[in-house]
């Protein structure tokens, strides 16, 4: 009984530093080190890039610009911010094994992945589309029969892609690519016929493209974007919940939208006032 006892508490004393840790929490471990770190994809515009100049831009990191300034009102303390960039396979990892505090990006809120990681509020939605060169275009599922059809892997994206070709008995080869960039540039190429991505990153990618690019006008899929942030971790995820609200109560964040968007459309769709007017949360 004795002997018992004692190898308990020897497991106690091992566990407890780790649930201490856990229980710190983001907040309390930028506090401590002085440092918010931003997990983004360096080639998935307007939502996350590299300008010109090499810095990080888009519209996911606008929001977590401002979040960042609500962080450091919060611990009450000078915050450097970090950009960490990250890929669409590795990002999740990132965020779970503490190589960055939230991941800003064209993230899809989906429940599987929320067994993995918590998401704020709605910040944006599209949806599946793809792209072409102008004179290979293809305007229909039917035409991708016998092409290479690049895709993003680990990206709902990929699933997308996968379950049409498969329910329209498409014969088609998927050639997986591990960002936005190296899809256009095989497409470019030649190796792949068209390349899949959100539409809304398509936009972008076409708008700084040096070539032009065909994208299609179809969507096959809904895709609700929002930040990804650790599990459980309900005071950091307030934080950021609270800014995207005030964006959205205040409207302000139709600055951010028409610095981003307004170049592929004079209108903003009745979808983004819907979508800011659910997610403005009263205070």
């Amino acid at each position: 009984m004795g002997a018992l006892m004692v190898g308990l508490a020897f497991t106690i004393l091992l566990v407890a530093p780790v649930q201490g840790l856990e229980a710190a929490g983001t907040l309390e471990q930028i506090a401590k080190t002085g440092k918010f770190r931003i997990g983004f994809r360096e080639s998935s515009p307007p939502m996350s890039f590299l300008d010109k100049d090499g810095n990080p831009a888009g519209y996911s990191i606008d929001l977590c610009k401002h979040i960042a300034t609500a962080v450091k009102n919060k611990v009450g303390k000078e915050v450097t911010v970090e950009y960490v960039p990250v890929t669409s396979e590795n990002r999740f990892d990132a965020l779970i094994n503490n190589k960055i505090d939230i991941l800003c990006g064209p993230t899809t809120k989906t429940m599987s992945r929320a067994e993995r990681v918590d998401f704020t509020q709605l910040t944006f939605v599209t949806g599946t589309s793809f792209m072409t060169l102008p004179d290979k275009e293809i305007r229909e599922v039917a035409g991708f029969s016998g092409k290479k059809i690049g895709v993003s892997r680990a990206t709902t994206t990929e699933k997308v892609l996968r379950n049409m070709l498969k329910e329209s008995l498409t014969d088609a080869e998927v050639v997986l690519v591990s960002s936005t960039l190296e899809g256009v540039a095989a497409l470019k190429s030649g190796e792949i016929d068209a390349f899949f991505s959100d539409q809304v990153v398509l936009m972008g990618t076409a708008m700084t493209s040096d070539e032009k690019l065909a994208i299609a006008s179809a969507v096959f899929s809904y895709e609700p974007f929002a930040l990804a942030v650790r599990r459980n971790d309900a005071d950091f995820r307030l934080v950021a919940d609270r800014v995207l609200s005030h964006l959205y109560r205040s409207g302000l964040i139709l600055d951010t939208y028409s610095r981003w968007f307004s170049r592929f459309s004079k209108e903003r769709p009745p979808i983004f006032d819907a979508l800011y007017q659910l997610n403005s949360t009263p205070e």
